[in-house]
């Protein structure tokens, strides 16, 4: 048996999923209930050594959850978008969010670091730590005069996706649809424009994953970094709006950007269905496309743990260790899968960063 291939992944929600457990949250965190993608002790057993944790504000309508899996299961589907969060609104999760941040690594005992730096990065994975960085998914908490922004940065945010699938101030997310390509309203608005250039100044990593086509190239016209969807697959493969066309794909190639391949398997399956009884050949299949556009340096994994449907012989992350199994029976060789694996997101972020 080979041994363990560390993983960086780009996208995962389990902060979400540690506020949502209140009281049980240390049970999740440090022993692992094994209802979730993710924990302590699974990440360190599977060969998670990092990745890229959100902070999302969940859209406050009740919703009918069982209804909204059931329509993403049976396409075609069109699922309404849901209304702007004001950042005021927005500021107090975010906050709370940020607690149980410093929560997971207070309690860790030394095993679970938050990392400001790529040189953080590779420090905590090689004293055998799990190295976090800070991402918001979607700007809501950052307010029109982008002072915020600079608060959060000084408290450690690293990458910022300016929308999640739904509208912000600074621009549109996509709706869940399928099929559908990403063309779906307009860009970046003055302030979105103003956000990306203070990105740039900051050295916060731009995530265009939920950003909508306009938006995606009125980033590709107005940034100075790579190019970079955290969490997002072949629209080639899945038509879901989700996903990046091959002009996308090639733009973030050109660049030296990333995208990192999404596990949600409404996103996989050429069908669009969200059901989990799916082989990894389309898991492959985007595997082989993305390699084909973005090339050989431009791609990782961004496998929305705990905030998505994966296939099930993957499931959560004891599953890494099948992907990487399958990527060998690809015939892809050990250097382009430690590239994949993690080598190109560690690259990519000290070319956004600095060393």
């Amino acid at each position: 048996m080979p041994d363990l291939v560390p993983v960086f992944d780009g996208h995962n929600d389990i902060v979400l999923k540690i506020a949502a457990a209140g009281e049980s949250r240390a049970q999740l965190w440090l022993k692992g209930e094994g209802a979730g993608h993710l924990d302590l002790p699974r990440m360190q057993s599977s060969g998670f050594a990092g990745g890229i944790f959100a902070i999302y504000i969940p859209s406050p309508e009740t919703k009918d959850v069982a209804a909204y899996h059931d329509l993403m299961d049976n396409p075609p589907y069109d699922l309404q978008l849901p209304a702007l969060i004001d950042h005021g609104a927005a500021q107090p999760v975010a906050v709370e969010m940020l607690g149980h941040l410093l929560w997971m690594e207070r309690v860790s005992g030394g095993r679970f670091r938050w990392c400001r730096s790529a040189a953080d990065i590779r420090a905590a994975i090689a004293a055998g730590a799990v190295a976090g960085v800070l991402h918001f998914e979607g700007a809501e908490p950052i307010g029109p005069n982008l002072d915020a922004l600079h608060l959060y940065h000084a408290m450690g945010l690293r990458s910022l996706g300016p929308v999640w699938s739904r509208p912000t101030i600074f621009g549109h997310g996509v709706p869940f649809r399928f099929p559908s390509t990403s063309d779906t309203g307009p860009g970046l608005t003055d302030i979105g424009k103003a956000l990306v250039r203070e990105c740039n100044a900051l050295k916060i990593m731009i995530d265009l994953s939920h950003l909508n086509e306009t938006g995606f190239w009125d980033v590709a016209k107005l940034s100075d970094a790579p190019l970079v969807a955290t969490h997002s697959n072949a629209h080639a493969v899945t038509p879901s709006s989700r996903n990046l066309s091959d002009r996308q794909l090639r733009a973030i190639g050109e660049t030296g950007g990333m995208v990192g391949l999404n596990f949600a398997t409404c996103f996989l399956r050429p069908d669009g269905r969200e059901s989990p009884e799916m082989t990894l050949d389309p898991v492959m299949h985007h595997i082989e496309h993305l390699l084909k556009l973005a090339g050989e340096d431009g791609v990782g994994l961004g496998s929305d743990y705990d905030g998505a449907t994966t296939p099930r012989d993957i499931g959560g992350v004891e599953g890494l260790p099948v992907l990487i199994a399958a990527m060998r029976e690809m015939g892809l060789g050990e250097t382009l899968i430690h590239k994949i694996a993690h080598g190109n997101w560690l690259r990519l972020l000290e070319r956004t960063w600095g060393a």
